[in-house]
């Protein structure tokens, strides 16, 4: 599996990465966004939905409390899942989880679908940089994209 680190000196810069990687991503994608709370994960989610629906005024809600969001984009539907909130994997099928594995999924708090999240999915992990807005961003898998 190949990994690649990036510095994202400030917001802008994560928003960059999302654009770049929804431009990559294609029907059937899992893109699993780990880090704390407060590390850009939805600013991340909201850059990446924007860039697929070519939408900058998209409205993006945090699907904290929905747990899922579905969205329609000219790559096709995109379902971005939040579980913060889930119990357990045996929840994900509630929420449609294997309805959406045709469509791009965005996770965010990946652990919590246990062995449901497939082996193919990127691992994109933001973690605290030098300064206040600044992160690091560690991407794992795709190694024919990437």
């Amino acid at each position: 599996m190949s990994m690649t680190e990036i510095d994202l000196p400030d917001q802008i810069a994560t928003e960059a990465l999302a654009i770049r990687m929804a431009a990559l991503s294609k029907p059937g994608d899992v893109i699993a966004l780990h880090g704390e709370m407060g590390m850009g994960k939805s600013v991340f989610a909201r850059a990446f939905l924007r860039a697929l629906a070519q939408d900058q005024a998209l409205e993006v809600p945090s699907p904290t409390f929905s747990l899922v969001q579905l969205y329609d984009t000219p790559k096709g539907a995109v379902a971005h899942f939040d579980l913060w909130r889930l119990d357990g994997p045996d929840g994900l099928f509630e929420l449609g989880w294997d309805e959406v594995q045709e469509s791009i999924m965005l996770v965010e708090w990946p652990e919590r679908a246990g062995d449901e999240l497939p082996a193919h999915a990127l691992h994109l992990t933001l973690t605290q940089g030098t300064g206040d807005d600044s992160r690091k961003a560690r991407l794992e898998g795709w190694s024919d994209r990437l």
